[in-house]
């Protein structure tokens, strides 16, 4: 085989070869990439980033770096050389260290389509709100709901207590109670009987109203907490709920109290199928809202603490352009629930300062929003128990002059 007419070989593929000398000026260009290295494409693209974005921001940049990555443009269509590509780079590092905190991988998840990521948010947020607006609002209104009932129940035990001591029972109502009856049976009008001399009628009179008064709150409390608990007790005077007539004969005082001593015991009869009935749901309150609010909620609660934190980041990543989406968060959930996991088993407020409380679903909250804090707090609480193990330091060893 004979050599080419110019006397030169041709280059091999993945080198560099260099274009013919332009006559006259003996300066030679640089070589031109045969197969330019992908990576050059990329650069370029990330520099016209950071220069579209210094100039959007009014950040000054020199002509000698804008005009290399111009150059790159230009090289991109007609062939890379190698002096090009290295006045890209320089160019890309100069803008780099020129618009930083933002780099050109933030500016193009900025540039580019952020909603996938703010729509994780919401759909997490959203299905998080689904399960903790429900319970709170259900564990809001059983706790007030327990709490009035379990008052009223200690003030119903305290009037039986005091009617019982100061009346006695009725013989009437003594013959009576000898036979089996139902709950919430209509009490028929009993005879005429005049209060003994040694009690005042009138705060006799009052306590009766007052008795009455509890026991048709006591039954209303827990007809409001039957709803809301998964109970299968029976209501005592459910027979009677569509009968009017029968329910105030039931629950008010007789006309005129002609015997306070039946008066009270009927109430008392009455009182106790309402307390066993309220108390049975106050148990089953106990258990199902118990585990809900210290196994459930403080986890739901930490878990949207995150998703708070995560868009609030989110917020002023984007103003700054300073966004990328990172693996991370979603560690950050896992950190978040195993936390509110730990407080849940804290079923005491925290305090902060004096005075200044904070509910455990509260923390909860706050753990997952600061997650680094929380965690710091724990390994300072390590570090007190580890010290206590440890025991006090040993004294430090003096030296003593020889004698």
């Amino acid at each position: 085989m004979s050599d080419p007419p110019n006397g030169n070989t041709p280059p091999a593929v993945g080198t560099l070869s260099a274009p013919p000398a332009p006559e006259g000026n003996g300066h030679s260009p640089s070589p031109v990439f045969a197969n330019p290295p992908a990576y050059l494409n990329d650069s370029l693209t990330d520099a016209e980033r950071l220069l579209r974005f210094a100039a959007e921001s009014g950040i000054a940049v020199d002509d000698v770096t804008r005009e290399h990555v111009l150059e790159a443009r230009s090289a991109a269509g007609n062939g890379w050389s190698e002096e090009t590509a290295a006045n890209l780079i320089t160019a890309l590092t100069t803008l780099a260290a020129l618009v930083r905190p933002v780099s050109a991988a933030s500016l193009k998840y900025c540039y580019e389509d952020p909603v996938p990521t703010v729509r994780n948010y919401f759909t997490m947020a959203i299905w998080l709100a689904v399960f903790i607006v429900p319970f709170s609002v259900a564990s809001f209104l059983v706790s007030a709901i327990s709490t009035t009932m379990r008052t009223d129940i200690a003030t119903g035990d305290a009037l039986a207590v005091k009617l019982q001591t100061e009346l006695g029972y009725s013989e009437q109502k003594a013959a009576a109670t000898e036979a089996p009856q139902q709950p919430c049976t209509p009490f028929p009008p009993g005879e005429s009987v005049q209060p003994p001399p040694n009690i005042d009628a009138n705060e006799v009179v009052t306590e009766l109203q007052q008795y009455a008064a509890t026991i048709r709150s006591i039954d209303a409390r827990a007809r409001q907490l039957k709803w809301l608990v998964p109970n299968r007790e029976p209501d005592p005077c459910g027979r009677y709920r569509k009968l009017p007539e029968k329910l105030h004969q039931i629950f008010q005082l007789p006309a005129g109290l002609p015997n306070f001593a039946q008066a009270a015991q009927d109430r008392t009869t009455l009182y106790q199928d309402i307390r066993y009935f309220g108390q049975n749901l106050l148990e089953d309150e106990s258990f199902f809202y118990g585990a809900i609010t210290t196994c459930i909620l403080p986890v739901l609660y930490a878990l949207l603490g995150t998703c708070a934190y995560l868009l609030r980041s989110f917020e002023q990543q984007m103003a700054s352009r300073t966004f990328i989406p990172s693996e991370a968060n979603s560690a950050r959930f896992l950190i978040a629930g195993i936390g509110g996991g730990v407080v849940g088993l804290f079923n005491n407020n925290f305090t902060i300062s004096a005075g200044a409380t904070v509910p455990p679903l509260a923390l909860a909250f706050l753990v997952g929003y600061a997650v680094d804090v929380f965690f710091t707090f724990l390994e300072g609480l390590l570090q007190t128990f580890t010290r206590g193990q440890g025991g006090a330091p040993a004294p430090a060893k003096t030296n003593t002059p020889a004698q």
